[in-house]
Order: structure tokens, then sequence, then C-alpha cells
């Protein structure tokens, strides 16, 4: 039986993959109904939660890792990339938006419907999981 890390990898993996896959998607999608910047707005804003996405599970990664290794110790250090990971995700992704949208670039609607492509795929993980799990796969105990 598999443990819990290689669940949590496995989960996390696909999230990153259909983020990326509902982003180029509805990239092509939005680009073949309503012109390349809707396109464009769509890509710019799945990339932008995909790496989101990236660098908050190497954040907190790497402060279980730190945490765990300095479990003894009275305090813990932290790396600096760490924290500009960890922080650094808000500041470019509302650096990101506030000019894109301050420019008008690319169109809010389709800036914000690139944005919810990381929700729609955590929303099909929990949807594969559900029926992976009804088909008996789980033992409980």
């Amino acid at each position: 039986m598999a443990g819990p890390d290689s669940f949590y990898g496995a989960a996390e993996r696909r999230i990153e993959w259909l983020t990326l896959a509902l982003g180029v998607a509805g990239a092509v999608f939005a680009g073949a109904r309503w012109g390349w910047r809707a396109g464009a707005g769509v890509g710019v804003g799945a990339l932008l939660m995909w790496l989101n996405f990236r660098w908050l599970k190497q954040g907190v990664g790497a402060l279980v890792a730190v945490s765990t290794a300095q479990a003894g110790s009275k305090q813990a250090r932290v790396p600096r990339s760490v924290y500009v990971k960890f922080f650094g995700r808000f500041a470019l992704l509302l650096l990101v938006v506030y000019v894109i949208l301050s420019r008008s670039l690319l169109p809010v609607a389709a800036l914000l419907a690139g944005l919810f492509a990381l929700v729609a795929a955590v929303m099909l993980e929990l949807l594969y999981e559900l029926a992976r799990g009804s088909r008996g796969t789980e033992t409980h105990t």
C-alpha cells in the first residue's frame, strides 16, 4: 500500500499538469472564440496560478524540511529563498495583474478565467479521488 507522501505527491503532480492543461485548452478556446487577446489572458492567468501553486508547494515543503531538521534546536533558521518563494508569489501575482489591468493589455474576464484554472484543476482532482475511492481501492478498519 502506498504511503501518504506518495498519495499527496501524486495528487500535487496531477493538479500541476491539470492546471496547465486547462489553461492551454481555455486559451485555445478563448482565442478561437474571442480573439488572441482573450486567449492570451486565459493563458497568462493559468500560468500565474501554476507558478503560484509551485512556489507555494516548494515554500511549504522547505518549511517542513527545515522544521524537521531543526526539531531539537530552540530557534529554527529558514533560508531566505523560502521567504522569497512563499511571499514573492503574492508580489508577482499582484504586480502582473496590476500591469495587465492598468494598461488594458488583456481582457479582465479572460485573465480572471485563467486564474481559476487552478480551482478547476483542484476540483477535477477531487472528483478523480472520489471516483477512485468509490471503486473499492481504499480499505477501512
